[in-house]
């Protein structure tokens, strides 16, 4: 038997077309073709269970072997294999009815997962890298005889008999110039480590060792002996195959280190997904420790069809907050080859976008409420994600309300709930306004926070990348409540009350103060008060406006307000007239020691704040010194 023919096709320029759209994705094609020969096997198992194939099964191991000599990549199945009639129809008529379409269409196409998915060019991707592809098979059926099916990459191809003796199908790729990148272990290791490495049958892959000539193939070229270097390379069942009662800790562990090698902390906890309906949907999602910079933990989440790598892109399928996890998810209702086009419309990917939120909800839940000190031991690791999620999706943030933690400079946890009725008595001010103090940064703002504790005041700590953010949806979220940096003005006038105090200066003494201190200060950024507060607070102290310095924090964090980040700070100094010590320098004669004090009084208001630097700083060390002699 020997055929030769051409496939009906209207252009002669099919493969080169294929190949320039394809080729920065050129690896795929050892995906495709490994995948159609997990197609083939499961195929034959599946005939085999129904009864409607009787032979044995054999060995059902797909072998990956490459020989460098030669230039061949070769992929072989013991699956359901093709008799020459199923040949012609799948591979001509059916693959080149989709390169024709291909050719008509090809400028609609975005990628190479389109342009594959669409057009139903997955065998073909073979000559992005060979200039000849042949094909070995033996189909199950009775009676049938082996066929080989060679093309040159046009539009020619000849089909005669094969030499096939037992059931299944080969296809040996004869490798191109542009393809020999691939004739290495490692490249080819990383490609199949990549898409195959959970594949439900077993993947052999080895080199095949080209010795001595052995005589010549029917077309005149050499042969060669080869030993054939045998190692399965894939895990058929990995934990998300498995049912959850299936699994102990150091399972989910284990596979967590096999998904992530070279990760050195273990997750927090991880949740099992397992759903039929009204979509299929399995895999495992791992809550890992965050780095301050979780930008750069994103990608960690990797997309399977039927155990076949996808993407690890999944941006459509996954909430963008919960990008911040690591874990597996596999789906057999998105399809192999697909396109970022397919995820943003599918309408299977938004219910699995809200099936995984409300998973992930529901964990979180359920362990607060099961171990709450477990839980707030964790709130270190997991609030920044927490706070990104409630910020981010509406219905994640309706659940995480009743678990969503809030810790003070005491170190005490509280839930929303719980901190708004702590503070809504001791902290309103005349305004019934309730006011949340905060610091993100409670060593350098000791002295703020100390004034507001002596007032018997709470003091929350807000210091993650996020807070900036979150310190507005708080307030947006919370009735009548209002948060407050606690450095961002005097502690009267960050909680004012209905009482107010009188200022003991005259008015001729208040103007001296303001003048004396705009001339110890002279800064243009820096604007003097005197204010009647109390004894106990601070002779000087500088803040900045909470709304500006907010802005700018949004500004650095990329809230998208620019404007404010690019404008310089101005602070507020407010002079204490009824310090003792206030009192003391404008009652001073002595012009000299009287700017001198000032100074000293302004230097040490700076140095609470962090913003006593350089010279000034080393002259305000010489004035302690020469003030205490």
């Amino acid at each position: 038997m020997q055929e030769k023919g051409n496939i009906s096709i209207h252009t002669e320029n099919i493969f080169p077309v294929i190949k320039k759209f394809l080729y920065s994705d050129n690896e795929i094609f050892l995906r495709e073709l490994v995948s159609n020969a997990v197609d083939a096997t499961q195929k034959i198992k599946r005939l085999s269970s129904l009864g409607q194939y009787t032979g044995e099964l054999g060995d059902q191991t797909i072998d990956v072997a490459f020989d460098e000599t030669a230039k061949t990549i070769t992929i072989s199945d013991n699956g359901i294999g093709m008799t020459a009639e199923e040949v012609k129809k799948y591979i001509n008529q059916i693959a080149f009815s989709g390169a024709t379409e291909f050719v008509e269409k090809f400028k609609e196409a975005k990628d190479a997962n389109e342009i594959i998915g669409r057009f139903g060019l997955g065998f073909y991707s073979a000559f992005m890298v060979a200039d000849q592809v042949e094909i070995q098979t033996l189909s199950y059926q009775e009676g049938a005889e082996p066929a080989k099916w060679v093309c040159d990459g046009s539009t020619s191809y000849e089909i005669s008999e094969g030499s096939r003796t037992t059931r299944g199908t080969d296809i040996i790729l004869h490798v191109n110039a542009d393809g020999e990148e691939f004739l290495n272990k490692g490249r080819l290791q990383e490609i199949l480590d990549k898409y195959a490495k959970f594949l439900p049958v077993p993947i052999r892959f080895g080199q095949r060792t080209t010795s001595e000539p052995d005589g010549e193939d029917e077309e005149g070229k050499p042969k060669y002996k080869s030993v054939e270097v045998d190692n399965i390379i894939n895990n058929t069942a990995p934990a998300w195959t498995k049912a959850p009662a299936e699994l102990k800790d150091e399972d989910y562990l284990a596979f967590y280190r096999e998904l992530y090698p070279y990760s050195f902390d273990e997750p927090l906890f991880w949740i099992h997904l397992n759903v039929d309906y009204p979509f299929n949907l399995t895999g495992i999602l791992y809550f890992p420790k965050l780095k301050e910079n979780f930008e750069i933990q994103k990608n960690k989440i990797k997309l399977y069809s039927r155990q076949v790598f996808i993407t690890d892109e999944v941006k459509d399928i996954v909430p963008e907050f919960l990008m911040l996890l690591h874990g597996v998810i596999d789906s057999p209702d998105i399809p192999l080859n697909v396109s970022r086009s397919f995820l943003q419309a599918d309408s299977n990917v938004k219910k699995i976008n809200t099936y995984i939120t409300k998973k992930v909800a529901d964990k979180l839940a359920e362990l607060f409420k099961s171990d709450r000190k477990g839980f707030e031991e964790k709130w270190k690791d997991i609030g920044l994600f927490v706070k990104y999620g409630m910020l981010s999706d509406d219905k994640f943030a309706e659940k995480a309300a009743d678990f969503c933690l809030l810790k003070n400079t005491e170190g005490e946890v509280y839930t929303l709930a719980e901190y708004a009725a702590k503070v809504k008595d001791i902290q309103q001010d005349k305004a019934g306004n309730v006011i949340y103090l905060y610091t993100n940064d409670a060593a350098q703002q000791d002295s703020y926070v100390t004034t507001a504790r002596e007032r018997g005041y709470d003091v929350l700590v807000l210091d993650s990348p996020i807070d900036s953010h979150f310190i507005g949806y708080l307030e947006q979220k919370t009735e009548k409540t209002q948060l407050k940096r606690v450095d961002a003005d005097v502690i009267d006038k960050l909680i004012e009350k209905e009482e107010s105090k009188k200022l003991e200066l005259t008015e001729e003494e208040s103007k001296k103060a303001t003048e004396l201190f705009e001339k110890a200060i002279s800064r243009e950024n820096m604007k003097v008060h005197v204010e009647a507060l109390s004894e106990s607070e601070l002779p000087v102290t500088v803040t900045i406006d909470e709304f500006m310095r907010r802005m700018k924090d949004m500004a650095q964090t990329g809230g998208g307000m620019s404007f404010y980040g690019s404008m310089p700070d101005n602070y507020k100094v407010t002079v204490n007239g009824n310090h003792p010590l206030i009192k003391r320098i404008v009652a001073v004669d002595d012009e000299a020691e009287q700017a001198q004090l000032a100074k000293q009084a302004f230097d040490l208001a700076l140095l609470s704040k962090g913003l006593l630097t350089g010279s000034d700083l080393t002259n305000f060390v010489k004035r302690s010194v020469s003030l205490i002699g």
